[in-house]
């Protein structure tokens, strides 16, 4: 007798759009099962997104999937062991809704004929598998080559992950003849290839004209090719750990930024060949095509994004954090640091700002799990501050619009309000937007930052306080990153978060916007706006250091220090 399924009987009783199956129940019924999907499955023609990972007794898809679940945009099979066989079976039909697919850590020594894994596709063929995919992670497999078929069954491809692999050669096979038509991944930006075995990194990667980031750290290269400078939007490349046989190639590679080495493998590649004119006509020709007049720019403005390092040797009075024995069991790692020269009186600046941390928390925060980001008014924040804990009924705080309220109830609200949204999307969990809102769960205690005053400035990852909010007169901000996960991350966000305020920051100023009269953010503006782009683009945002201290004033973190900020971005310039 098959083994039931109570969870599709619930998806397909409530008519569910999500479906996630993982766990030890899970892989007992798919073991029981062949080592297949049920069948049931395929009774679920709504379903959009369906995760099954982390299932060693997975090895097959089971037939007419595709055809049976023609909405889904995302489809996470991580962890499994399935094989080319067995992925064929289940993806050997069109999927025209997948935006998302994931087959990492299945062990995959070929890729099934769907993904192009039979070869080349023919001339005048037929219609692309995967119209829509962007984004396809193939980590953690056993890959030794890639066929030119993925060009033409996902050509919307902007995302291909292929690190921890057995890759001999990049691009290698993977892109057709240079004279192809039409040019193979248009929109590809993302390619990782760390932790393979390449040898190789053909000129060929000057064919994927909307690369912006490459990584192919630790591999076997000996070589980088004069063409990799010649990628028009490449911004970011980890060329790390391979044994480079050009010395000084090498120390760029691990403490240069990209733009440099890019100049230096275009400058050597002159002299080599002679054929600068024809790469510089070229990038330019490719520029244009795809509205190169935003990237000229955007290569012109490098120079301009910049940032001065102030020491706490320097400041006269320093920013000082004190971190109680508390928080070592709550949330451990925190990361501060004052950004002064903020311009948010323009226009849409406050929103742009608010939109960019926003994004933040779902990215590189993965949707505020990893870290938390809270940015603070520094004329409101009164120090020396203290992050501490306290017991959730007493911690009180005035979340961003909202009363003043206890940690307990404001938590069971947000926990409310999360269960109404999954009701009214029909959704089988909350959605990852409020995961963050599980990670206080069974605490004793909650982990807030307090001012100089007593009051809780910031509850993370929950909110920070309405009294030190950005406003669009805020000209000098006090950034807090947390964590419980690794003081790594922490800084890495703040890396990221510094990073996107400069550039919002540049295209506040070079934008010219003029400030509007009043608006939610702040009281109403009085006075000119100055918007000279050639007085303001030369006066670099200043980065205070903040030290975290413990109660008996020992050090715990600086930051940033001397390699925070290093290697964030060939986009920004460090003065320290």
């Amino acid at each position: 007798m098959a083994a039931a399924w109570p969870e599709l009987e619930a998806a397909a009783r409530e008519r569910r759009r999500e479906l996630a199956l993982q766990g030890a129940a899970v892989a007992e019924r798919v073991a029981a099962g062949g080592g297949r999907l049920p069948a049931e499955l395929l009774a679920l023609p709504l379903l959009q997104s369906l995760e099954l990972s982390g299932c060693a007794a997975l090895k097959e898809l089971g037939p007419g999937l595709a055809a049976a679940l023609p909405a889904l945009h995302t489809l996470v099979l991580s962890g499994n062991a399935l094989g080319p066989a067995g992925l064929g079976a289940g993806l050997g039909g069109p999927l025209p809704a997948l935006r998302l697919l994931d087959l990492s850590g299945n062990g995959l020594e070929a890729l099934p004929a769907a993904l192009g894994g039979a070869g080349p596709s023919e001339e005048g063929g037929e219609a692309a598998a995967f119209p829509q995919l962007r984004s396809l992670n193939l980590s953690g497999n056993r890959l030794r080559e890639l066929g030119p078929g993925l060009a033409s069954a996902a050509p919307q491809l902007r995302e291909l992950l292929l690190s921890g692999n057995r890759l001999r050669a990049l691009p290698g096979a993977l892109l057709p003849p240079a004279d192809a038509a039409p040019a193979p991944f248009p929109l590809l930006s993302r390619l990782e290839a760390a932790d393979n075995e390449v040898e190789e990194l053909s000129p060929d990667i000057a064919a994927l004209p909307a690369l912006k980031s490459l990584d192919v750290a630790n591999n076997r290269l000996s070589a980088l090719p004069a063409a990799l400078a010649d990628c028009p939007r490449l911004k970011d490349a980890n060329l790390r750990g391979n044994p480079l046989r050009d010395r000084r190639l090498e120390k760029m590679v691990n403490g240069c930024q990209t733009r440099a080495v890019l100049e230096y493998l275009r400058s050597k590649g002159r002299a080599e060949g002679g054929r600068e004119e024809t790469r510089r006509r070229k990038r330019e020709k490719q520029q244009k095509k795809d509205g190169g007049d935003g990237e000229r720019d955007e290569a012109e403005a490098v120079g301009k994004l910049l940032l001065k390092v102030l020491h706490v040797g320097d400041n006269p009075a320093p920013m000082v954090v004190r971190a109680s024995p508390g928080v070592r069991d709550v949330r451990p790692y925190i990361v501060c640091c004052v950004l002064r020269g903020v311009r948010l009186r323009p226009a849409n600046a406050v929103r742009r700002f608010l939109s960019a941390q926003t994004k933040l928390h779902e990215d590189i925060c993965e949707k505020r799990t990893a870290a938390t980001i809270a940015t603070h008014d520094l004329q409101l924040v009164k120090g020396p501050l203290t992050y501490g804990v306290q017991p959730p009924a007493e911690l009180k705080i005035t979340p961003l619009g909202r009363k003043e309220i206890n940690a307990k109830d404001l938590l069971r609200q947000l926990q409310v309000e999360a269960e109404e949204q999954r009701k009214q999307k029909k959704r089988q969990n909350v959605s990852g937007l409020h995961k963050y809102l599980q990670l206080l769960d069974g605490k004793d205690n909650y982990p807030c930052l307090v001012d100089a005053e007593g009051v809780v400035i910031s509850f993370p990852p929950i909110t920070n306080s309405e009294k030190t909010k950005i406003r669009k007169t805020t000209r000098d901000l006090f950034l807090e990153v947390t964590s419980d996960t690794s003081l790594q991350i922490c800084k890495d966000v703040m890396d990221a978060l510094i990073l996107k305020i400069a550039e919002l920051n540049r295209f506040t100023m070079e934008n010219k916007e003029e400030g509007s009269g009043s608006d939610d953010e702040s009281d109403a503006l009085c006075g000119p706006v100055n918007v000279n782009p050639t007085q303001n683009t030369q006066q670099p945002l200043v980065v205070e250091q903040v030290r975290v201290v413990d109660m008996d004033g020992n050090l715990k973190v600086l930051y940033p220090s001397k390699t925070d900020l290093a290697t964030v971005s060939s986009l920004l310039t460090v003065i320290r």
